[in-house]
C-alpha cells in the first residue's frame, strides 16, 4: 500500500477545494475538555462542581509546505534540446493565503468556511481558531518557496449530537428518594434536576427549614418540574 497524504478540504460556495499536503505531519494533538460552574451551598466546606457542558475537541498540528523545485543545470537543458534555465518553482505563499482565508468571514456563505482535516483514520471536521505561518526558504527574487504552518482547529458538534451531552433526567413526575449516610439535598437535586441549588425547592415541598437537618433513611419528595 502507497503512503497515505493528508489533505485539507475547504468547504466553498459550490463544492469543496483540495489542499494535498506534501509532508505528513510527524505528529498531531487532539484535546478535550468540559465546563463545571462552582455552586456554594450554606453549611458546605467547599461548593459543589456542577456539570455545564463539553468543550469541544480542539486539533493542533504542524504542516511543512514546500513549492521548491531544484533548476536543472543549463549544460543538461542543451543536451535534451529546452533552452534557457528557468526555475518551476512556484510561490508558497498562495497556498498559505488559502489556509489563511479559513479563519475569515467567506462573503457567499457569511462565516468561516467549514474546514476537513483527513489523513489515514483522521477524519476531522471543525473550524479554524488559529493560524500561524512562517516562510523558512526564499528564491533569489525573495519569492517564499518553504513554509512551516501552525493550525489548531475546533470540531464542530451537530445540534443532534447527543454524544457529550450530560445524562442526568429531570422528573416528570413526583418521586421518592431516601437520604443515604453523607447525602445532602443538593447532592440528590444534583443528581435528578441537574442543578443542586434546586435543593431549595425539595426543601420547601418536605417542609425542611435547615438542609442540614436531615438523616439517612429519612424519605424525601421530589416535585414534578
Amino acid at each position: 500500500m502507497g503512503l497515505t497524504k493528508a489533505q485539507l478540504e475547504i468547504e466553498r460556495e459550490v463544492g469543496t477545494s483540495t489542499i494535498d499536503v506534501l509532508f505528513n505531519p510527524s505528529e498531531y494533538q487532539l484535546t478535550d475538555g468540559a465546563n463545571y460552574s462552582e455552586k456554594k451551598v450554606p453549611g458546605l466546606d467547599g461548593p459543589i462542581l456542577q456539570y455545564i457542558s463539553g468543550e469541544a475537541t480542539e486539533l493542533s498540528l504542524s504542516l511543512f509546505l514546500d513549492t521548491y523545485v531544484p533548476p536543472k543545470p543549463p549544460g543538461l537543458l542543451s543536451v535534451i534540446g529546452i533552452g534557457g534555465g528557468s526555475n518551476a518553482s512556484t510561490d508558497v505563499s498562495e497556498i498559505t493565503r488559502e489556509i489563511a482565508d479559513a479563519t475569515s468571514i467567506d462573503g457567499s456563505l457569511h462565516r468561516p468556511p467549514k474546514v476537513t482535516f483527513k489523513w489515514g483514520s483522521l477524519n476531522f471536521n471543525g473550524v479554524v481558531t488559529k493560524f500561524n505561518h512562517t516562510y523558512i526558504m526564499f528564491t533569489e527574487s525573495g519569492m517564499p518557496v518553504r513554509a512551516k504552518v501552525n493550525l489548531t482547529f475546533k470540531s464542530l458538534i451537530s445540534p443532534t449530537d447527543t454524544r457529550r451531552k450530560s445524562p442526568f433526567e429531570s422528573p416528570d413526575r413526583s418521586k421518592y428518594r431516601t437520604i443515604r449516610q453523607g447525602m445532602g439535598l443538593w447532592d440528590i437535586a444534583n443528581m435528578e434536576y441537574g442543578d443542586p441549588d434546586m435543593w431549595k425547592v425539595i426543601a420547601k415541598e418536605n417542609g425542611i427549614l435547615n438542609p442540614l437537618d436531615i438523616r439517612p433513611g429519612q424519605v424525601v419528595k421530589l416535585p414534578a418540574l
